[in-house]
């Protein structure tokens, strides 16, 4: 029988790396097993919630290529039914009302504290009987969990965990304002959504026995739990924006492709021998939880470009000419046509790290000849009144020239040109490098010179020789 994982993350926000790893682990945990992934949306803070940023995990979701199945579950809709099994629990007696107030609970844990012992709730109200006719107003409903004993799992990631009841105090269940707690609403939400599987943050190990001690006072299977380490930044501190915990669509913006992250957020945690590339195929077919590492992760820069750098090279020129046009600062008056630029990106694939590198890099192709920028220093290197000479006695042979899509061609009629004059090809290659691009940097002047065709790349020359 398949599994059932699920992704729940809080619109209080963008989904960043941490979130995005979480999801990318869950999705494939579920589809190694050939199983079933959900997304819950956990929208009960309402202030800070918002549909912007529940739109904006989706969409992250679906660039990464892990969207959920069905339709996602909203807890915001959900609060009728939290309370209906808050109120079960209080049938059963294994919930009960109280009203201390915060100041009287804030009481028991500094008294507790001064006698050494857990800060908690001391069940003040556990056993109070109640009038059933009674305004129970501002109260709030606590659960009743066992007072000795232990609360024990075996964690997907860490291993054998246990808790000691007694160091867990009566949580509260529903609040005075009568919404329901995180705790509950995960436990009801997991068991109806049939979740069998819950990676997540280590940040939630502390929730897992309360969890678990709500399953069993249902009396529900509870599921297999596992919980990853957080990541940290080069400098092994919480990762922060500083270190690249950006949100996934910032990366997308960056020029970074959704296969390159994924990957790399997969190796950020879970490994398989010394293997660091990895299909979306193999990653399925490879996944284990007994993979998955128990300490930290460092996120590293330089280990995701060299990964992107891989992916572009790895992708053919027809994608990546759909995905660069919306990497150039300023398109207006660009030649982007698909099928133009992907008649040069093969020279850039093996140069750029990043789509936003490879725009800057292909800037001078797309780039008309009357609006092309000279670098002013390479002009004054390079197009010096000799090389002007040797490039005015060339032009006529470009002119001649029928086929610029034989780059070997172009390239042998210019060192027949250099050979009857006794000079090496480094006499006009870097000045007509800088005529051809503005730069004295660029991928192979032949293959360059092919790649802006004939007409563009006679109306360069000239124009060098006119008017600089």
């Amino acid at each position: 029988m398949g599994i059932t994982t699920r992704f729940a993350p809080s619109p209080t926000g963008y989904l960043h790396i941490g979130g995005a790893r979480t999801a990318l682990f869950s999705w494939l945990l579920a589809k190694s097993k050939g199983g079933h992934f959900l997304l819950r949306v956990e929208d009960t803070d309402r202030e800070r919630s918002t549909p912007q940023a529940t739109e904006a995990i989706i969409k992250a979701m679906a660039w990464l290529d892990l969207a959920a199945e069905g339709t996602a579950v909203f807890q915001s809709d959900r609060f009728d039914i939290y309370n209906s099994y808050i109120d079960k629990l209080l049938s059963t007696g294994r919930a009960y009302w109280c009203n201390c107030t915060p100041e009287q609970v804030e009481a028991m844990r500094e008294k507790a504290r001064a006698e050494g012992k857990k800060p908690k709730y001391d069940g003040h109200c556990r056993e109070m009987g109640l009038d059933p006719g009674e305004n129970r107003s501002g109260w709030v409903v606590r659960f009743k969990g066992p007072l000795d004993g232990v609360t024990a799992f075996n964690d997907m990631v860490k291993g054998p965990t246990a808790v000691q009841n007694a160091e867990m105090d009566d949580m509260i269940l529903r609040r005075s304002d009568g919404t329901p707690t995180y705790n509950l609403a995960v436990v009801v939400d997991d068991h109806e959504m049939g979740v069998t599987h819950v990676l997540r943050g280590d940040d939630h190990v502390a929730n897992t026995p309360r969890q678990i001690q709500l399953y069993h006072a249902f009396g529900w299977q509870e599921p297999q739990f596992g919980h990853v380490p957080m990541i940290l930044g080069p400098d092994k501190a919480k990762l922060s924006k500083r270190h690249g915990a950006l949100s996934v669509m910032e990366y997308k913006n960056m020029g970074y492709l959704p296969e390159a992250l994924v990957n790399y957020l997969a190796r950020l945690g879970w490994s398989y021998g010394d293997q660091e590339i990895f299909s979306r195929e193999e990653l399925i077919k490879l996944f284990s939880t007994d993979n998955l590492g128990s300490s930290p992760s460092v996120f590293d820069m330089k280990k995701l470009d060299w990964l992107n750098a891989h992916y572009i090279k790895e992708s053919t020129a027809e994608r990546l000419a759909g995905l660069l046009p919306e990497f150039f600062e300023n398109p207006e008056g660009l030649n982007l046509d698909p099928k133009y630029l992907a008649s040069f990106i093969p020279l850039l694939q093996p140069r750029a790290k990043t789509l936003v590198e490879m725009a800057q890099m292909a800037l001078f192709f797309v780039t008309p000849a009357d609006k092309l920028a000279y670098d002013p220093k390479a002009v004054a290197a390079q197009l010096t009144p000799e090389s002007k000479a040797l490039l005015t006695e060339l032009l006529p042979i470009y002119e001649a020239a029928t086929d610029y899509a034989d780059h070997k061609a172009l390239e042998a009629a210019t060192q027949a040109f250099l050979d009857e004059r006794g000079l090496k090809f480094k006499a006009v290659a870097q000045p007509l490098r800088v005529a051809l691009t503005g730069k004295t940097a660029s991928p192979g002047l032949f293959e360059t010179m092919s790649a802006l065709g004939k007409d563009e790349a006679l109306k360069r020359v000239k124009r060098a020789l006119l008017s600089l």
